[in-house]
């Protein structure tokens, strides 16, 4: 019986060998990484096994990379008494307009990827699942709705923000964004303005598309600073 994140971990790469990529604790938690090609069957055996009897799916989400370690704005080492350093480089999708590119990552790991939490009830232990998408342009994984029931809306809203294609799925359509709705809004490159705006149009009486009329910003970020404001004199802060 698997009782602690160690021991879980070395039944998980006893069970399942090369079909696990990656084992890692961390925080307090065990990150296993498993190909895509590879994940409805190890979905299984986690599911049923009593050796680690993953009973629920307690949440499932998708992720893009594609800015990962980039950043617009200097951190708080570099901040000044004078004022803030401003991005003068759009480098992620604060200032993107419709048909701006972002620059990509580094490269070192695949765009796009699904990142799964399970729960045993049984051994009262957490699992988190990371299955990386092989095709950038056509991000896809299998679906695991006949394994967990639950997942069937955590892949429809995954598939919904992200783009993501989950085979098998019964019902694979939009959740949460408008009928009709053009692109992903939790890509990355998908501005955060967005791409169209609606208003009523009284002469047609009716609601009305039109190309988003508003600039794209980034905002100045909180930074705390180190300077005589915050310095304790005297052992009585300042006063």
């Amino acid at each position: 019986m698997a009782q602690t994140l160690e021991t879980l971990k070395d039944a998980l790469l006893e069970r399942f060998g090369s079909r696990i990529a990656s084992a890692q604790i961390a925080l307090g938690e065990l990150t296993i990484e498993v190909r895509s090609k590879d994940w409805l069957e190890v979905a299984k055996v986690l599911q049923a096994d009593e050796t680690f009897s993953f009973e629920s799916l307690i949440d499932l989400c998708g992720i893009d990379y594609s800015q990962y370690g980039l950043s617009e704005w200097a951190g708080q080492e570099s901040a000044s008494r004078q004022g803030y350093s401003r991005g003068v480089r759009p480098m992620t999708s604060g200032r993107l307009k419709f048909g701006d590119e972002v620059e990509p990552s580094s490269g070192l790991r695949p765009r796009f990827a699904v990142i799964v939490h399970l729960l045993s009830y049984r051994h009262n232990i957490r699992l988190r699942v990371r299955i990386p998408c092989d095709d950038d342009q056509q991000p896809r994984v299998p679906s695991v709705t006949t394994v967990w029931s639950g997942s069937n809306w955590f892949e429809r809203e995954a598939f919904d923000l992200f783009g993501i294609l989950f085979d098998g799925h019964p019902d694979l359509r939009r959740i949460l964004t408008d009928y009709g709705f053009v692109g992903h809004p939790f890509r990355k490159d998908f501005p955060l303005i967005g791409h169209v705006e609606v208003r009523y149009d009284p002469e047609l009486q009716r609601v009305v598309y039109e190309p988003v009329s508003i600039e794209p910003r980034v905002l100045v970020p909180r930074v705390i600073r180190k300077d005589n404001r915050y310095v304790e004199l005297n052992g009585n802060n300042g006063k």
